[in-house]
């Protein structure tokens, strides 16, 4: 098996056998665990101190948004070991086999906007260090952590599991040397308390859960189908939020008690914290970051394959394409990287914010169908078959996105556009929570209202509810 780790991973956006099924939930805890312990996590975590909020409030805010939004990444992880197959062409069962192209584009693009974003902080690692040009730098560490996106699945679950228990050795004495280093009493004393920038801290928490929506059953479906939803969502859920708390709560306090070493996530004021051969804590964050980067790439490369593959009515991407798609993905947020580094963390907000327009509603709906319609019965081989029973657009889910976005639009808090009920509510950002409601409700509404669209199959009651479906379950 270990050898397997070194090959190139022949599986894209196919069904995982049921023979080359392995592991165990609780192997989950340490993937999502280690995912989160990086210094973008850290540097999202100080926004909400850089906007004014008390460092307590901060910490609250962190809590509350990740315990909410880690909710939603758990019921997305808890789907892969069932259905056995990747979580974005799995919508394709709401939206339709060509419909679900729109928010998968969305979602490729959220995929680089972090690769990007997590190229800025390691380049800048990287050059401070070792007195590198900061361009070169990000170049050098993309190019990496493209090349551990194309091994794939085998070689980044082996890397995040060593990293989780490295990385928390190594961010429990950053940890304490952060508090020990620094006068926390004055940090304590900062800030004033607005309903509004909390409520946008909870926000920012929430929708970093909620960005492991679209890949969350990625890194599951790979588990044996007699993983239990309960197993597989506890591991899951209390990987991520565990370590996302602990990482927003870091960031605050180090821009609470030294704003101007910090700089809104600054490696080498981080590995200071240690006392003691710095040199150390750099690799293990900079090995961290160019892993967590190589999941991003995964994880545009699967969104990208599904977008082609329904294009060109095929699942099967040779490795050819494989490495060249990843590349080119590599590429484009090595471009991003560099043009936008000047005003990281501005950018950073802004980013975090648009993605909770646009990811909301699609979990809601994805969620919704799963849980409440559909109950987890699906039909694998017409998720592949453009003629099959989710062939075409489904109007229905189409709807229920667009009524879940302009939803969010008047209670939308960004530098660029203040919806007209924010003010009402003290500045506070709420959308994401208004998008889950009005989406997964609407959703839910039009799919018992409307079982059946015109001319296609209705809802499915059972794996496979008739013999055409048998047939096709039978040969898979």
């Amino acid at each position: 098996m270990a050898q397997d780790k070194f090959q190139v991973e022949k599986y894209s956006t196919d069904f995982v056998p049921h023979a080359e099924r392995y592991g165990k939930a609780r192997n989950l805890f340490s993937l999502w665990f280690a995912i989160n312990m990086n210094i973008l996590t850290i540097a999202t975590g100080a926004i909400s101190v850089a906007l004014g909020l008390p460092l307590l409030w901060a910490v609250v805010a962190a809590i509350i948004g990740h315990a909410l939004g880690a909710i939603f990444m758990g019921l997305h992880s808890a789907q892969g070991p069932l259905l056995g197959i990747p979580q974005m062409i799995q919508s394709r069962a709401q939206f339709g086999y060509f419909g679900s192209i729109f928010p998968l584009l969305l979602v490729v693009l959220m995929y680089i906007g972090y690769f990007a974003v997590a190229g800025v902080l390691t380049g800048n690692a990287v050059a401070s260090w070792f007195g590198w040009d900061v361009n070169i730098s990000i170049i050098l560490m993309n190019t990496l952590a493209a090349v551990i996106a194309i091994y794939g699945y085998r070689l980044l679950r082996a890397s995040v599991t060593v990293l989780s228990w490295i990385s928390g050795i190594a961010f429990l004495v950053l940890t304490t040397g952060l508090l020990a280093r620094n006068d926390l009493t004055p940090a304590l004393a900062q800030g004033e308390f607005s309903w509004g920038t909390f409520l946008l801290a909870v926000t920012l928490a929430a929708t970093w859960q909620l960005t492991y929506a679209p890949y969350a059953a990625d890194y599951s479906r790979y588990l044996p189908a007699n993983t239990t939803i309960r197993a597989s969502f506890w591991w899951a859920y209390l990987g991520s939020a565990t370590s996302s708390i602990w990482m927003f709560a870091f960031g605050a306090a180090a821009a609470a008690m030294a704003a101007d070493s910090f700089a809104g996530g600054s490696v080498s004021f981080v590995v200071e914290q240690a006392g003691f051969a710095p040199w150390i804590f750099l690799l293990v964050i900079g090995a961290g970051n160019v892993v967590i980067m190589g999941i991003d790439v995964y994880g545009a490369f699967m969104t990208t394959t599904t977008i082609s593959g329904a294009l060109r009515n095929s699942k099967a991407v040779s490795r050819g394409g494989r490495v060249f798609t990843m590349s080119a993905i590599a590429a484009a947020g090595t471009v991003l990287a560099i043009a936008g580094r000047g005003d990281f963390l501005n950018n950073l907000m802004n980013f975090i914010v648009l993605l909770t327009v646009i990811l909301v509603p699609w979990t809601a709906i994805n969620l919704v169908d799963f849980y409440l319609v559909r109950k987890g019965q699906y039909v694998l081989a017409a998720i592949y078959d453009r003629k099959g029973r989710y062939r075409g657009v489904d109007w229905r889910a189409m709807t229920a996105y667009a009524i879940g976005v302009l939803s969010e639009i008047p209670f939308m808090s960004t530098p660029v556009f203040t919806g007209w009920l924010v003010e009402p509510l003290g500045g506070g950002n709420i959308s994401w929570l208004v998008g889950v409601l009005f989406a997964g409700g609407s959703y839910y509404y039009l799919m018992r209202r409307y079982p059946k669209r015109h001319g296609y199959l209705p809802v499915p009651t059972s794996q496979a509810d008739d013999p055409a479906d048998r047939r096709e379950s039978a040969a898979r």
